[in-house]
């Protein structure tokens, strides 16, 4: 079974970065494998690019490829001026019209500094990909707030046990959702 792991983040020590990856550490990687979406190097959305006769670039053939040969989706995204960040809404956007993420195990988990766990984040992405039809899993979905106290930042992973529980949890939700 395959999960596609798609972080909201690109700095390379993202406190989201290190949910997605003590996340992953949940799996049972005998019956999983993990495909990182790769969305930096994705284009901007034009749909001038994306018409019937248009070839895709790379980028946006290779992501549609990971998310239609995935069994389930997690994204763990941090929240930026009150929203998802740029970066992950363009590479929801190159998914819109292709219909990949249909009925797909989806986990949404949002990470921030701030009490709320990145609120509107979490809710804007989860509309976003309901409206497209992605199959969201409650139980796999949280808000993890105040993430700075929660991370070991030597090791790049959540210490905190509570948090890390809650991610076990989650991941067992979807991956028990991508096997029904």
């Amino acid at each position: 079974m395959r999960i596609l792991a798609i972080s909201g983040s690109l700095r390379a020590t993202s406190s989201n970065g290190a949910v997605l990856e003590t996340a992953l550490e949940t799996l049972d990687r005998s019956t999983w494998t993990v495909t990182y979406g790769e969305i930096g190097t994705l284009p901007h959305f034009n749909q001038d690019l994306d018409g019937e006769d248009a070839i895709p670039h790379a980028a946006v053939a290779a992501l549609r490829s990971a998310v239609a040969e995935a069994d389930a989706l997690l994204f763990v995204s941090p929240e930026y001026a009150h929203g998802v960040p740029g970066t992950l809404k363009n590479a929801i956007d190159w998914l819109v019209s292709t219909g990949e993420l249909g009925g797909k195990p989806t986990a949404v988990i949002t990470a921030s500094p701030h009490p709320a766990g990145g609120e509107f984040a979490y809710t804007q992405l989860r509309e976003t990909l309901g409206m497209l039809h992605a199959e969201l899993v409650d139980d796999a979905c949280l808000r993890i707030p105040v993430v700075g106290t929660k991370l070991d930042r030597e090791t790049g992973r959540v210490r905190d046990e509570t948090t890390r529980a809650e991610l076990t949890a989650a991941l067992s939700a979807l991956t028990k959702s991508a096997q029904a």
